[in-house]
């Protein structure tokens, strides 16, 4: 492992007191969505990513949302939460993804499109999985913010850069240049923040599904399927989705509903 970015990690800043609160909260069998949204509604910067999550085409809620309450009710807690940590992770990490050829909105959107996948996918496979993957979803490329600056650091922009742009092992090439995935790096940083443990496994195995623990595989499997037909390079490009949809039939699941779900997508951009 690259000592810089163990280094980088390291030296993080803790997580906020509002998501602090919210992980209380979303903990507590007795909380309600109303302990959420009164929570959510003493940070500007969450309300404002919240509502604009609510009101963008991906989710296609019909009305316009336009407080804490109306997101939470329409989310749920396991999806506000997630939206709020991904958020406010992004944030804390100051997101500059120019080796990676996108802009810090795109990185967004991308990892946006991989949560919304991932749950409609697999909300017709198993509701409580869905719910669960769908954080890991949204934060599975979080590792890539620290390979980002670890290349800026060391002037490997360029290289770096032009391998990403044609490779169709985006892991491979972070490998090659920092010793660790983008799903190594991002469990690190959740152990940092001391995340619960199965997140952080499915997440670390995430480029490489064939290695992870029994009880982990499926999830990884599933992040390593939804990463693929949206990569940070070519997101939903038909090469990525045929070959998502190969690895899905090889893992045994119906490669259609899968299909679907991307259809589903394509049509809602």
């Amino acid at each position: 492992m690259k000592n810089s970015i163990i280094d980088s990690i390291k030296s993080l800043p803790p997580l906020s007191s509002t998501i602090l609160e919210i992980n209380k909260i979303y903990a507590n069998p007795n909380a309600s969505i109303l302990d959420m949204a009164k929570v959510i509604e003493n940070d500007p910067m969450i309300i404002a990513n919240l509502l604009k999550a609510a009101n963008s085409p991906l989710y296609g809620f019909t009305r316009q949302i336009r407080n804490a309450t109306q997101a939470v009710s329409l989310f749920g807690m396991g999806m506000t939460r997630s939206i709020a940590i991904g958020n406010s992770v992004r944030k804390l990490l100051n997101v500059d993804m120019k080796p990676y050829g996108v802009s810090s909105e795109k990185f967004t959107k991308i990892s946006s499109l991989q949560a919304t996948l991932i749950f409609n996918w697999y909300k017709k496979i198993d509701k409580a999985k869905a719910e669960k993957l769908y954080l890991a979803a949204f934060l599975q490329e979080t590792g890539k913010i620290l390979i980002a600056s670890d290349i800026i650091q060391n002037n490997e922009e360029m290289s770096f850069s032009s391998e990403i742009e044609m490779s169709n092992n985006i892991g491979s090439v972070e490998k090659t240049y920092t010793d660790m995935t983008c799903g190594e790096v991002a469990a690190l940083v959740f152990e940092h923040w001391s995340f619960e443990k199965d997140f952080i496994e499915m997440i670390r195995y995430s480029d490489n599904p064939q290695d992870a623990p029994q009880d982990i595989k499926e999830y990884a499997t599933a992040l390593n399927i939804i990463k693929t037909v949206i990569p940070i390079n070519k997101p939903l490009s038909e090469m990525g989705i045929n070959f998502a949809l190969k690895k899905a039939d090889n893992a045994g699941y119906d490669h259609e509903i899968l299909e679907d779900s991307i259809d589903d997508m394509l049509e809602s951009l």
